[in-house]
């Protein structure tokens, strides 16, 4: 299994749509793609209403997304070309229960793209790539724990301003691949052919630290 992992500094700043612009430019393979989504409470609940979580509500939820059409964004990567879509939504703190489950999931497709920064704790991906948007001043713990782990950087919009986050070591960053994408639609064929190059390098095996065991929780494909 390849895994190429996408993350971000912070919320909606177009992670799912550089994931779908990879998985259309590189649609001959066979891409798994899922969606890791970080809750206080609610996960149990399909319109996010935490109101309809009972008291013994799972530490995750694990669906697989079969509607092309929707307008979610397990839909979206169905309709670039995705093969299969998952969404997994966990509660803070409790991803490594949830990872036996996802990759049992998993274990029979070869080319998987997650859309997460906290998995990076526990495998080892071919590529990482990280989102910035220099508009957005707020830096996630998750993103500056692995930013140096990045393979490449993504900027939305023309070019990289690092004094948005005058914080971070410019030395890292300015030793990264950088592919520009525009606020429209994300776009960089350059930046699938990068992915494209690591993987074609990079043997197909995952690698995957120690983790808590979990029995998977069961439930219907989930519809946007």
């Amino acid at each position: 299994m390849q895994v190429v992992v996408v993350g971000g500094h912070s919320r909606k700043i177009g992670k799912t749509s550089v994931m779908v612009g990879i998985i259309r430019g590189l649609n001959s393979l066979a891409w798994t793609a899922v969606k890791i989504t970080h809750a206080a409470h609610g996960i149990c609940s399909r319109d996010g209403d935490p109101s309809d979580c009972p008291r013994s509500a799972p530490a995750f939820v694990l669906t697989e997304e079969e509607n092309r059409r929707g307008r979610g964004d397990t839909c979206r990567f169905l309709a670039a070309g995705a093969q299969r879509s998952l969404w997994l939504r966990v509660r803070q703190g409790q991803l490594a229960q949830a990872l036996p489950s996802l990759f049992e999931a998993l274990h029979s497709d070869d080319h998987v793209i997650i859309e997460s920064n906290s998995i990076l704790s526990f495998l080892k991906p071919a590529v990482y790539v990280v989102v910035l948007d220099s508009s957005r001043r707020d830096f996630k713990t998750s993103a500056r724990q692995f930013l140096e782990q990045a393979d490449a950087l993504v900027p939305v919009g023309p070019r990289l301003n690092l004094r948005t986050w005058p914080d971070l070591n410019p030395q890292i960053l300015a030793s990264k691949r950088v592919f520009p994408v525009s606020a429209r639609d994300h776009w960089n064929p350059e930046l699938c052919q990068f992915v494209r190059q690591r993987l074609e390098g990079t043997e197909a095996e995952i690698q995957v630290a120690d983790f808590a065991p979990s029995a998977p929780t069961k439930e219907q494909p989930w519809r946007h």
